[in-house]
């Protein structure tokens, strides 16, 4: 995959990339054979709140549009597709969930929603009011901060898939990460053309993720949840590592200008790890 110098091309090749989670692909589940297998119950809220976040994306998306970057036609045309396949990851997260033996109401996205914070509600307004007083400068913020949760995302399902050892959730999981990888693709791409821009663009990112930046999920989700799911899938010594080497090292690589933004991932999720009290 070549790096792409005009969002143009980026999103020409993305929506040129088949679906992997069909329909077809869903049905060959082997769904059957999910009750066969053990599984830690470590892991069962690490999958809810896996599947949670990945519904929530519908919330994301408008969220999105109502700012300058989802006005703007490439990265447009990129979240239309995107909005699409990341609720698929969520039901069927919770479809292997229920063929586990934890079932939920037919409701429960809505509950999911109703029981996101007041504080989040609060904060992607403030988030949004922001972003339109920068108009398109605000545009990498937002595709960095996007490019750093599919990172975090793919490495997680990595993790989960290798600790649970379980052959069906296995086999989904490395399937949704190759719709995962081509989102890390075209965040990061985006990203990059934005901070090639100009300076400006590239302090008012590395400023904002440094400052604000938590992880995928945290504020929609209780940042209790958050941790639990970091420790779990992330702990020992190995964990930091990878983080350093699959998010901030592909940081430094990618994103011009990001050096305090990287650091403040290692920095956070360490913190996380070593559960040590936040900033």
């Amino acid at each position: 995959m070549s790096q792409f110098q005009t969002e143009e091309e980026a999103i020409n090749w993305y929506e040129s990339q088949p679906r992997v989670l069909t329909k077809e692909f869903i049905d060959s589940i082997p769904w059957n054979d999910v009750k066969n297998h053990q599984i830690n119950e470590k892991f069962i809220p690490v999958l809810f709140y896996m599947r949670d976040v990945e519904r929530l994306t519908e919330v994301y998306y408008k969220e999105l549009l109502s700012t300058p970057s989802g006005r703007n036609p490439w990265v447009r045309r990129f979240i239309d597709k995107w909005s699409t396949e990341e609720p698929v990851h969520g039901e069927t997260l919770n479809r292997f969930l229920g063929e586990l033996g934890y079932p939920s109401e037919e409701k429960w996205f809505e509950k999911v929603k109703k029981d996101m914070p007041f504080s989040y509600k609060v904060s992607s307004k403030i988030a949004s009011a922001t972003a339109n007083m920068f108009g398109s400068r605000f545009t990498p913020v937002h595709m960095t901060i996007g490019a750093i949760h599919e990172m975090t995302t793919l490495n997680g399902y990595r993790k989960l898939w290798e600790n649970a050892n379980h052959p069906v959730l296995t086999y989904i999981l490395r399937s949704i990460a190759r719709e995962e990888a081509a989102h890390v693709f075209m965040y990061s791409t985006i990203a990059r053309i934005h901070l090639e821009k100009s300076q400006f663009r590239q302090k008012l990112t590395d400023y904002i993720v440094e400052k604000f930046w938590t992880p995928v999920g945290q504020g929609s989700k209780r940042r209790e949840d958050t941790n639990y799911v970091i420790q779990t899938l992330f702990s020992g010594p190995e964990g930091i590592k990878e983080i350093q080497k699959y998010v901030s090292g592909r940081m430094r690589d990618q994103f011009p200008g990001l050096e305090k933004a990287a650091q403040k991932v290692t920095d956070h999720m360490a913190c996380i790890l070593s559960k040590t009290r936040l900033y």
